[in-house]
């Protein structure tokens, strides 16, 4: 029985990719001019695949995202949020 548990434990560990890895971004989405508009943003944001958890602020005019790292990129989350009608950057 251990055996066979320390074996999928081992495959397991093999099938994650080693590189993967949950990253967190901020964007800054300067365009929110109202309180509907997080709402916008938080639903594009959520679209993108890979994307894990969103929280967008309207006083703050940013949103936080975290996101698997192998599925997206900041880039495309900024492209979302545009495509959107909401440009954002990403905060360094």
């Amino acid at each position: 029985m251990k055996k066979l548990i320390a074996l999928v434990a081992l495959a397991s560990a093999l099938i994650t990719p080693a590189w993967a890895a949950t990253q967190t971004v901020t964007l800054s989405v300067p365009g929110m001019t109202c309180a509907a508009c997080p709402i916008t943003v938080k639903k594009a944001l959520t679209k993108v695949d890979g994307v894990q958890k969103v929280e967008v602020s309207y006083e703050k005019l940013a949103a936080v995202v975290t996101f698997d790292d192998t599925r997206t990129t900041a880039e495309a989350l900024t492209k979302a949020t545009e495509n959107a009608g909401y440009p954002s950057t990403v905060k360094r």
